[in-house]
């Protein structure tokens, strides 16, 4: 392994990411108004997508620009967090993001990977 790899994340995984998120609202938000009997139902779908896209834009700034470092030794990531090798139990993917759990039940996640299933390989062969 080099003396330290990086994870950024990456901005196609971020508007895939957020546009199922977007899907799942409208779908959500009209099976609500139906719930409730309202005759607008339609209304639902709009209302999703606004919410789901003025979140997108607002923390865009802000996912984008997080990076984790990979050491011999460590995981280095936004807030700071430190997460040693050694204490990690497990890796898992959850879509766009790789989920780090470690010994004393902490989890972190490493967002919007273009290729999550590399960056947990990664992890995993520096764990080994």
């Amino acid at each position: 392994m080099a003396d330290s790899v990086t994870f950024t994340a990456d901005k196609s995984a971020y508007i895939r990411t957020n546009t199922w998120l977007a899907a799942f609202a409208m779908a959500g938000a009209m099976v609500v108004l139906w719930l409730v009997g309202n005759p607008y139902i339609w209304t639902g779908a709009p209302a999703g997508l606004a919410a789901v896209g003025v979140r997108a834009w607002y923390l865009a700034s802000e996912e984008l620009t997080n990076t984790w470092q990979m050491s011999k030794t460590a995981l280095t990531g936004p807030g700071p967090r430190n997460v040693p090798l050694n204490q990690i139990e497990v890796v898992n993917i959850m879509g766009s993001f790789v989920q780090i759990v470690t010994k004393g039940g902490d989890k972190h996640l490493i967002k919007y990977q273009a290729n999550p299933a590399a960056t947990k390989a990664a992890i995993e062969r520096a764990m080994a």
